[in-house]
């Protein structure tokens, strides 16, 4: 079978997962329903500030409410959500919760995929019930080479789209390997491989395990790719997709910030190419006095600009504030921001 290759390194054989196809369209919003996980897997690359946690994420924004969740969805335009963690499984009513409240405030056709370390045909076939179109099992190492009677093989029965979710190891080739030999033989629909790559939660890994970055410039961990595409060549007879981590930050997370920018943008912003927002800036002691010097003195209608009070500023269109600045008593810049809830700053550039 032919390996077709994808955007920012990334590989697959066979059919893509459907929750994929919505990742790569960024219009999958992140579900992360909770940060406790009794799996200890030693490459969890999860935050510090979500590891370990009972935390709710909805994409970057931490949220409390039902409200929250959906706010974020429809900024982003949603057609379908990841439940991730932690391991979702272990707060089911949450989990449960989640799911039929997005089915039923987008409809039926939303896609939810779930990942999960629990094999539990229980508890899948209350997922099913809520909702739930796809899982994604995430079984630790250890259990890569013994998964018969595990429960997997009543669950792939099911009436769900099943596959396995795991790293390629660079060590493990040979577990990875029997996992997805294993997969082919009860007849698991997909199986996706993520490049091995570092964070500051899971960096202790690289000297445990005798693990190399494979590039001055990347968090990936050499010869995982590497190890992903014999998997592929050695088993023609399943889905395999190999997800690099360069695909997750350069195609999936760009689409999905071009996507909330488009519809969270105001009339003053611009929208980038790698959908962050070009604003500009500009500081006063007296923010109205200076939103009527540029009404009056530089005809700037007041849809072109906005006084922010809870950061003491004004934003303006870039486009005027460039052209004037120098002509104003005002400090001016043009910061260049995320899309996302926090306003991430990316960078600022002085104009006076």
């Amino acid at each position: 079978m032919r390996i077709r290759r994808q955007d920012c390194g990334s590989a697959y054989i066979g059919e893509l997962a459907k929750g994929c196809e919505h990742c790569m369209e960024g219009s999958k919003m992140v579900l992360f329903v909770t940060g406790r996980c009794d799996t200890g897997c030693f490459y969890c690359p999860v935050s510090f500030e979500r590891k370990g946690r009972d935390v709710v994420y909805a994409n970057e924004r931490k949220v409390s409410k039902r409200e929250e969740i959906i706010e974020e969805a429809e900024s982003i335009g949603a057609t379908g959500s990841g439940i991730t963690g932690g391991d979702p499984l272990m707060k089911m009513d949450r989990t449960v919760e989640m799911i039929r409240m997005l089915k039923e405030h987008f409809g039926p056709e939303h896609h939810i995929h779930l990942y999960t370390s629990t094999v539990d045909p229980e508890k899948v076939s209350a997922l099913i019930e809520a909702g739930l179109d796809e899982i994604r099992f995430h079984p630790p190492v250890s259990k890569w080479k013994e998964m018969d009677g595990s429960g997997m093989e009543e669950i792939v029965k099911m009436d769900i789209d099943v596959g396995f979710e795991v790293p390629a190891l660079p060590d493990h080739e040979e577990d990875l390997s029997a996992l997805l030999d294993y997969a082919v033989k009860i007849g698991v629909k997909f199986v996706n491989l993520n490049e091995l790559e570092f964070s500051e939660s899971n960096w202790d890994m690289m000297s445990t395990h005798d693990y190399e970055v494979r590039d001055e410039i990347s968090a990936a961990v050499l010869d995982s790719e590497e190890v992903a595409i014999r998997m592929m060549k050695s088993h023609p007879e399943i889905s395999i997709h190999f997800c690099s981590s360069t695909f997750k930050d350069g195609v999936q997370l760009r689409k999905r910030l071009i996507r909330r920018a488009e519809r969270v943008a105001k009339e003053y912003d611009v929208v980038t190419e790698d959908g962050t927002l070009l604003k500009g800036l500009i500081y006063s002691d007296d923010l109205n006095e200076a939103a009527e010097i540029l009404r009056t003195e530089y005809d700037v209608p007041d849809v072109l600009m906005f006084i922010d009070s809870e950061r003491n500023r004004m934003e303006i269109a870039p486009w005027i504030v460039e052209e004037i600045a120098e002509e104003l008593p005002f400090k001016c810049y043009i910061a260049e921001e995320y899309p996302t809830d926090d306003r991430l700053e990316v960078e600022r550039t002085p104009l006076n």
